[in-house]
């Protein structure tokens, strides 16, 4: 294990037991994730993308391997308030206004309101949403509420921020654009990022290394590590760079799903 490891998984399996028997979700999981990385995890429905970020979040319980988290067994890490985690909906209550939707992990966590006032304000700011801390959820377009979802996560400044497909349900224009905000948010704090995705182009465009899964029992068929630069404009889509990595990633799904 690398010192700047926060992330690391070992051997990882997860079997969920149901009544129609056991379902394997996760055999065999091995990755490490250094501090700092922009980590996007693709592959198709139920390969266990989104199984494994519970793991690490300490929503899901391993059945073998080791998994740690800045060192730590992931529910200490989540004792410790090691991450910040953005579901696929906002999950906003619309009866809290949005400065009130951040501040509810603050308020749980015993912050003084002089202190949750001053990072609301900050996360606000990052994420572009100053001004609109007094308005309600049903208020804001699907993109500036999952940009709100963001904020909260970052609220209490976790280094890592493990993400589920945020952007999955927003049109395509929306989605380029929340893409270029994230990378930025990403340049600016320094935060070790775990994403998942459907989506090619975006694992491409967003990651410092993509993760390749297969079908379940969910598998790494392949770990790209992307040699784009950290600026990243759009049009970056169109190099030929950019192409190559997508094929790389095409053909590991295509490998993932011949395997099964």
């Amino acid at each position: 294990m690398s010192t700047s490891s926060v992330i690391v998984a070992e051997g990882l399996d997860l079997t969920f037991e149901t009544n129609d028997g056991p379902v394997h979700a996760l055999r065999d999981v091995n990755l490490e994730i250094a501090q700092g990385d922009f980590v996007s995890f693709i592959g198709p429905s139920g390969c266990g993308k989104t199984t494994f970020l519970r793991c690490i979040a300490a929503l899901e319980t391993p059945t073998g391997g080791r998994l740690s988290v800045n060192g730590m067994s992931p529910d200490e890490a989540r004792q410790a308030r090691a991450y910040g985690y953005v579901f696929q909906a906002a999950g906003l209550y619309p009866w809290r206004t949005i400065a009130r939707n951040i501040k509810l992990p603050l308020e749980i966590m015993g912050y003084s309101r002089a202190d949750q006032d001053a990072r609301v304000e900050a996360v606000l700011k990052l994420v572009d949403l100053e001004g609109f801390g007094g308005k309600y959820p049903w208020q804001l377009s699907g993109g500036m509420q999952q940009r709100a979802s963001i904020a909260r996560a970052l609220a209490f400044d976790a280094d890592i921020l493990l993400m589920d497909e945020p952007f999955g349900a927003l049109d395509e224009i929306v989605r380029d654009h929340l893409n270029e905000q994230l990378l930025a948010l990403w340049a600016r704090t320094g935060k070790t990022i775990g994403f998942v995705t459907h989506s090619i182009p975006e694992a491409v465009y967003l990651s410092t290394k993509i993760v390749v899964m297969s079908p379940r029992p969910g598998r790494i068929t392949d770990v790209i590590e992307s040699p784009l630069p950290k600026e990243r404009p759009l049009d970056i889509r169109d190099s030929p760079e950019f192409i190559e990595i997508a094929h790389r990633v095409r053909e590991g799904l295509r490998a993932g799903h011949a395997d099964d």
